[in-house]
């Protein structure tokens, strides 16, 4: 069965994860991203997201209290055949629905356990009860099917909780029952990223171009992500015509890329290892890393980019003082004269990964992560970040970071892979 076309339209949505694990620290909700992201292309705009716990009257209110806020409610997960799995039931007591059992869906889950040895438990058949009524999703992928009903002015999805079962019956719903209600009016987006500057800065930049776009059809809206050692920048805008929004979107950063200048990193939501990998290998050259504080972390935040091969030359983590004595030729006197975390020893860091790979570029850093280790001249966070270039040009800085060890080496790992970065771009 199909939903009627001639029904409203799906303009407004409410996301609603169900699970008592999604309460604790070991589970994170991703489906309502996914969610997100695919209303949002609809021109659908997710009002909010809730996660509940296995409770049928905490379920029950938060559904409850959508309804006068929504077209569209996708609940997730809940959807299983034992007793704390409470979405089923819970959603047709609230509309006052019978359940009946599907005959079929009782055939498919028996199927699935028959095809691997096993006879099915009966306590499955709870997955086979359907409120009267509902539109049956088939779950090639697992036993728990999928429903939708639509009452009192709203639809209801329910879907089951593991993505790889959830994603592709979403398609099928937006396909084949909600298709003919879409509004037409995409919501479109860009992501732009930015280092080297605070969230403040970058607010002070680009405020007088906000005002600017809100007076233009289409507007073009901002909200301002600060993440660790990065800004990110996303706009977003509604229309029916794909050329228009893009157009406006591209206007809008090609006015951001004025005022940023070299703090943008990309204009199309990537990384800035993966912005660094494009560039070294728009240039043809490569890049040796010498690491000691951050383990590695420069290294491997390289390679998860593909193709890194073509510009990563080589890499050492040497944490000791001997290491960075016998692997890179780090001179023993730097050490003694000046310490481990140094200007100095970064320097020569850079200056001996550059040499022995034979690279065009040479990272160094070095540093001191927490908890321990840090004196009142080198607290924690205290970080010396070196990069060598072509024709013997070395730049390099020290930087007291704040936050835990893994924010410290995190941080470290980003200033020196900003700092290749921008030593790559074209000078104006």
């Amino acid at each position: 069965m199909v939903l009627n076309a001639s029904v409203r339209p799906v303009r407004r949505a409410v996301i609603v994860a169900v699970g008592s694990e999604l309460l604790t620290p070991h589970k994170v909700d991703t489906n309502s991203l996914f969610l997100t992201e695919r209303l949002n292309t609809e021109g659908v705009v997710v009002q909010y997201k809730a996660v509940v716990g296995d409770d049928p009257a905490q379920l029950a209110d938060l559904v409850r209290e959508a309804i006068p806020r929504a077209d569209l409610i996708v609940l997730t997960g809940g959807l299983g055949a034992t007793d704390d799995d409470v979405t089923r039931d819970t959603v047709a007591a609230l509309f006052k629905l019978d359940l009946e059992e599907d005959a079929s869906v009782v055939a498919h889950i028996r199927k699935r356990f028959e095809t691997r040895g096993m006879e099915m438990p009966e306590i499955n058949r709870r997955q086979a009860l359907v409120p009267r009524g509902a539109v049956v999703l088939r779950n090639p992928r697992g036993t728990a099917p999928g429903l939708l009903l639509d009452r009192d002015d709203v639809t209801c999805v329910l879907l089951p909780g593991p993505p790889r079962e959830l994603r592709p019956m979403f398609e099928e719903v937006c396909a084949v029952h909600l298709g003919a209600r879409w509004t037409g009016t995409r919501i479109y987006r860009q992501v732009l990223t930015i280092a080297g500057r605070t969230e403040t800065y970058v607010e002070e930049l680009t405020q007088p171009l906000y005002s600017q776009w809100l007076a233009r059809e289409p507007v073009v809206t901002t909200t301002v992500l600060s993440t660790l050692g990065q800004i990110e920048l996303h706009l977003a805008t509604q229309g029916v015509e794909p050329s228009v929004a893009e157009s406006v979107l591209a206007q809008a950063t090609g006015e951001l890329s004025l005022v940023l200048g070299r703090s943008l990193v990309s204009v199309d939501g990537a990384s800035l290892e993966e912005t660094v990998g494009r560039l070294l290998r728009r240039a043809g050259q490569r890049v040796a890393v010498a690491e000691s504080c951050t383990g590695g972390l420069i290294a491997s935040r390289l390679t998860d980019v593909p193709g890194s091969s073509s510009y990563l030359e080589a890499a050492w983590v040497t944490y000791g003082n001997d290491a960075k004595v016998s692997n890179l030729g780090v001179d023993p006197a730097l050490l003694a004269s000046h310490g481990a975390v140094s200007e100095e020893v970064a320097e020569s860091m850079a200056v001996h990964a550059k040499r022995l790979a034979v690279a065009d570029y040479g990272i160094g850093v070095t540093g001191i992560a927490g908890p321990g280790g840090g004196t009142e001249e080198k607290p924690v966070g205290t970080v010396c970040v070196a990069l060598a270039g072509p024709e013997g040009a070395v730049r390099v800085r020290t930087f007291r970071f704040p936050g835990e060890r893994d924010r410290v080496k995190f941080q470290a790992s980003q200033v020196a892979l900003d700092m290749l970065r921008r030593a790559l771009l074209p000078r104006a």
